[in-house]
């Protein structure tokens, strides 16, 4: 079995793997390795695997958790903050899964891809991120979950409990509704216009905006907080950036919602991604460090 990047099979291992990374370098990287331990296995032995997704699955979320410690440590010495890569479009599973509907706040799988939760679970241990993203987004049972991390089931159930009590200690964010649209559409004009009341109207008063440049200058190496610090930066940065040419604000899919692609003479300097509450918004993401920004390379650009 090797699945071409496009299938339903690669998509769901790719789901599985940056939703533990938060990197598509090294998601595609665990991916790789673990097809090649399927490709090194003799024809008894793969016959003897009834559920080859299954196997690659556990296979995959094996190779990540072992990459996890190294990752955290590489992001520790990152220069400046450090975001996940974004994802244009979805992000699998492409079809249905067994994801629980037990306990009610499990963590969904449209929200497991957003940026913001992504990085709240950079705080989490290895073994509490495998867990939780498991067993809520993909539905694997404790049993499971257990032979990959190396405990048993009650512990592996207890992994997921704390990892998933202490993403929810931050707010809840709305899913790509019309309402968070709505929001990221005013955004959009606010800041294309220049127009400063317009902007503070769709911020939420305890606005945090997070900037990846990936050590680039003139990029705010800590967090940007306060409606009108946050405005003023927005604008700022606008400013700055038309001057250097055409810019353009493109609404896009970014993880599964509705972001933003920030383009300068066509080319794609920057992506956007949002979390919403009530209507307003509460944080963004702003990746800008180019080597993040591959996926949204255009050859052609308009």
């Amino acid at each position: 079995m090797r699945p071409a990047t496009d299938s339903p099979q690669y998509r769901h291992l790719f789901g599985v793997a940056y939703r533990i990374l938060g990197s598509v370098h090294d998601a595609e990287d665990a991916i790789g390795e673990a097809l090649a331990r399927w490709q090194s296995l003799d024809t008894a032995d793969r016959d003897l695997i009834r559920e080859p997704l299954a196997w690659l699955t556990r296979v995959v979320s094996r190779i990540c958790l072992d990459q996890l410690g190294s990752a955290r440590a590489r992001r520790e010495s990152y220069a400046g903050i450090w975001l996940p890569e974004p994802v244009p479009g979805t992000i699998g599973p492409a079809g249905p899964t067994n994801r629980p509907t037990d306990p009610a706040d499990a963590v969904t799988l449209d929200e497991s891809v957003s940026l913001a939760l992504l990085r709240a679970m950079e705080s989490l241990a290895p073994a509490e991120r495998v867990a939780l993203i498991l067993h809520d987004v993909f539905g694997l049972d404790y049993t499971e979950i257990g032979s990959i991390v190396g405990r048993t089931p009650q512990a592996c159930r207890q992994l997921a409990s704390v990892a998933r009590r202490r993403v929810r200690d931050r707010p809840r964010f709305q899913p790509d509704d019309e309402e968070r649209a709505r929001a990221v559409l005013a955004f959009t004009a606010a800041c294309t216009t220049g127009d400063l009341g317009a902007l503070v109207e769709v911020l939420a008063p305890d606005i945090v905006v997070r900037s990846d440049g990936g050590g680039a200058t003139g990029i705010a190496r800590v967090p940007v907080t306060g409606l009108d610090r946050v405005a003023r930066f927005l604008l700022g940065i606008a400013s700055a950036r038309s001057s250097e040419g055409r810019l353009t604000a493109v609404p896009a899919m970014v993880n599964n919602r509705t972001g933003l692609v920030i383009g300068l003479d066509g080319a794609t300097i920057a992506v956007m991604d949002f979390a919403v509450a009530g209507g307003l918004i509460a944080e963004i993401a702003i990746v800008l460090n180019p080597d993040k920004l591959r996926a949204w390379h255009r050859e052609d650009p308009p």
